[in-house]
């Protein structure tokens, strides 16, 4: 088990997560009692909140919360038990509003929560090579109706643009240009309509899938960088070059929830390309030829994708970083390219 956990460190550059608790707030009348408190905990584990009362106040009764999401209450100086088995992974930022007296105080701690899954080492075999045009700078990738699509950001001097083609033989069907001032970012397609991000602009674009007209611009609701997309048939799911991938409702393109992504004991930053293969998402880690197997429901990483060997067949000096992932439901195959790659590999998954 260790040598697994090693393996996944030194692949994912992974950088380990520092002591996860936070000081309890020192200007509050009261303060946690977390002397019993670790820095990270696992989703089976649960622990005890209560708060100090240093200054001796009569104390009427006591609210607890997570996330700003209330746990429960309790009487006088109660504790109460937090068990831990429905959060999502990542910082828990507790509070407790502690009524005394006829007024009230508030403090603030935090735990870690890591992932208990100890993620698998996949393998794959290639199953086709395709070219793929170098002035590419891949950005997302999707097949939509048994047809290829891809987006692109404006890197060394190529222009951002979407494309549907042939994958076999390049031929371009259908494309369209961004402004200049947009560096394109990933796409997804539901209910028809085409999704597109952009990276810094916080901007995105809604198109028909059928007739390409540009449908809808809309601005992201939270204050994030656009990076991948991806969905689940009903929910768009979005990354931000961090650990968090944003859930978002597809009518009106407000964030609903987010999860934070964990490999083991550490978060994973940087998550880049999304895919939704099989109930699970695929993303691609920015810097790291490698994908992430991640679990949609608490950010969990239960499978490593090693694609480093692909660079030795790449032969444009000017590739990039792997960055690329499309999968196809007729072929149950998944299709791989990176930022202006000179090809794309069809490549099959096991462990």
């Amino acid at each position: 088990m260790k040598n697994y956990n090693f393996l996944f460190i030194i692949l994912l550059g992974i950088t380990l997560s520092n002591c996860g608790s936070k000081k309890n707030d020192v200007n509050s009348t009261f303060t946690f009692d977390d002397s019993k408190f670790k820095a990270k905990y696992l989703s089976e584990e649960s622990l005890e909140l209560g708060v100090l009362n240093t200054n001796a106040k009569e104390v009427d009764s006591v609210v607890y919360f997570n996330n700003d999401i209330k746990l429960g209450s309790k009487k006088g100086l109660d504790k109460l038990v937090f068990n831990l088995k429905d959060q999502k992974l990542g910082y828990q930022n507790l509070k407790a509003i502690v009524y005394f007296e006829g007024e009230n105080s508030e403090a603030t701690t935090r735990i870690e929560l890591v992932s208990n899954v100890t993620p698998k080492l996949l393998k794959y075999t290639i199953v086709n090579t395709y070219p793929h045009d170098t002035a590419s700078f891949t950005e997302g990738l999707e097949f939509y109706k048994d047809t290829l699509y891809e987006s692109t950001g404006s890197g060394n001097n190529c222009k951002s643009y979407l494309r549907k083609y042939d994958y076999k033989t390049g031929k371009i069907y259908n494309q369209t240009n961004l402004d200049s001032i947009y560096f394109g970012e990933g796409i997804t397609f539901l209910n028809n309509k085409i999704f597109q991000l952009t990276w810094q602009n916080k901007t995105g674009f809604v198109y028909n899938a059928t007739t390409w007209k540009l449908e809808k611009t809309f601005t992201f609701d939270q204050d994030i960088e656009g990076w991948g997309m991806t969905n689940d048939g009903k929910y768009i799911y979005q990354s931000d070059g961090t650990e968090k991938i944003w859930k978002m409702n597809p009518e009106n393109q407000k964030m609903i929830d987010y999860i934070n992504v964990y490999s083991s004991s550490s978060k994973i930053p940087k998550i880049n390309e999304l895919e939704w293969i099989n109930g699970k998402i695929y993303a691609n880690i920015w810097t790291k030829d490698a994908i992430a197997v991640v679990n949609p429901k608490n950010g969990a990483v239960e499978g490593i994708l090693d694609l480093s060997s692909l660079r030795k067949l790449i032969k444009f000096p000017e590739a990039e970083v792997l960055n690329g992932i499309a999968y196809n439901p007729k072929t149950k195959t998944i299709f791989v390219t990176g930022k202006q790659w000179d090809k794309m590999f069809e490549i099959t998954v096991s462990e």
